[in-house]
């Protein structure tokens, strides 16, 4: 019997399809009879799918499930925006979102995910249908957690700390990029309650979540390396960092050992100038008990009472103390503001913010007028303090005495508008009244 060419093209095409492998996952924590299996693989890749021999849209998205599995939770990345995915049993019943037995299935879908969680599923082939992400997997949960280097030793009040940490599905690294739209990982500072330390009785304390986007001091986004960046601008003391794995439908957390943060180590004063020719003098005092004081600096700004900033830095010195000249512009607060660039003295390089230091320069009781409070320039240099004060208290008696005036003026003239508003609405009132009264009716003309 000849066959034609589109016969022969259907019958190749479905010999191609029903040849292609079905996506098996591993036998999962297993619990039949008292006895646990190790899931030997803790995700699966799609069938891909190249166009040309898988053609039918069915064989896609394909997995199977073994028997005995007590419980399961897949992870199904699909495009942003897109709607739930649809579950097939082997059986050919259907799993969706809004259509599921409660007592055996957790839903929870995102713009980008879905997670699912199944108690006993049904052995043998299923599938997912859906906008399911190309070259995406499908995710099979059992104990996800998060491996971090510890904290330094020495760490400071004000520092700013980098920690990468990598996230495991059970003993396997988390290497799928789409898995950060998933979880969410947060560390938080509980102090120990020492009450040896400034940080007793402190609340707990959200430094920083961790990303992996490449921003800040994350250096590769979708690496599966997630950073950390922590600002440590809260009371020194003992403290705990705790990590937290932030899923959907668990939380998983990491308790390190507890860290003593240092007080910061720089200290800053001023000398602040009675002459306003001269500058004020800004000190920078370093503490050598845990850093490297030739090590040091610094990179800051002044601002001034008018808002001006004049940026400053402090490069290579030597010693325990700098110091910087701050102009004497005007009378009012000027702010200072520090970072703190050095090694530990073990070495370790680190940053720091310095806490805002201000203070405030007052006027010359002869340089300001008692009355607006500017400043004048040399019109009353050549008095004695004594006749200043006497002038100025006499100038205030005058400036109250002018301003009681003024206000009982005002005061008057309103009662006077008052007055002769209500001697104008009477009169409008008498006319009209007179004007109805003489007002009669016209009588009919014969």
């Amino acid at each position: 019997m000849e066959i034609n060419k589109f016969d022969r093209f259907f019958v190749k095409t479905l010999m191609k399809a029903f040849l292609m492998p079905a996506i098996v996952i591993s036998s999962l924590n297993a619990f039949a009879s008292g006895e646990s299996d190790e899931l030997s693989r803790k995700k699966v890749e799609y069938y891909q799918k190249d166009n040309v021999t898988n053609q039918v849209p069915y064989f896609d998205n394909r997995f199977r499930l073994d028997a005995n599995l007590e419980e399961i939770t897949l992870i199904f990345y699909r495009k942003s925006g897109s709607t739930p995915i649809i579950l097939i049993r082997p059986d050919g019943s259907k799993i969706r979102v809004n259509q599921y037995d409660h007592e055996k299935v957790q839903w929870f879908d995102d713009s980008t995910f879905d997670m699912i969680k199944i108690k006993k599923p049904m052995p043998g082939p299923w599938q997912a249908v859906g906008d399911i992400l190309p070259n995406s997997q499908i995710f099979v949960v059992s104990d996800v957690k998060i491996v971090v280097d510890p904290l330094p030793e020495i760490a400071f009040s004000g520092e700013t700390l980098k920690v990468e940490g990598k996230l495991f599905n059970g003993d396997e690294a988390i290497d799928s990029p789409h898995f950060k739209n998933v979880v969410k990982l947060d560390i938080n500072f509980y102090s120990t309650n020492n009450s040896q330390y400034d940080n007793f009785g402190a609340d707990a304390i959200k430094v920083s979540s961790f990303r992996d986007d490449g921003r800040g001091l994350d250096e590769y986004a979708n690496d599966s390396t997630f950073t950390g960046e922590f600002v440590l601008d809260f009371a020194s003391g003992e403290w705990q960092p705790v990590y937290l794995v932030k899923l959907p439908m668990a939380t998983r957390e990491l308790r390190q050992t507890s860290i003593l943060l240092q007080k910061t180590p720089v200290i800053l004063n001023v000398d602040k100038s009675e002459d306003t020719d001269k500058p004020h003098q800004l000190n920078i005092t370093i503490d050598p008990s845990f850093v490297d004081p030739d090590s040091l600096v610094f990179q800051g700004k002044f601002t001034f009472p008018d808002r001006q900033i004049e940026p400053f830095s402090i490069m290579e010195s030597v010693g325990e103390s700098r110091n910087v000249e701050i102009l004497n512009t005007e009378p009012g607060i000027y702010r200072v503001n520090v970072s703190a660039f050095g090694k530990t003295t073990t070495g370790r390089e680190f940053r720091l913010v310095v806490p805002e230091y201000t203070f405030n320069v007052e006027a010359n009781s002869n340089d300001i007028d008692p009355i607006s409070g500017a400043i004048v320039q040399g019109e009353v240099a050549n008095e004695s303090p004594e006749a200043l004060k006497l002038k100025a208290k006499e100038e205030a008696v005058l400036a109250l005495e002018a301003q009681q005036a003024e206000q009982k003026a005002k005061e008057q003239q309103t009662m006077i508008y008052i007055i002769v508003g209500n001697v104008v609405i009477l009169f409008i009132a008498l006319i009209l009244f007179f004007i109805l009264r003489k007002r009669k009716p016209k009588g009919k003309r014969k």
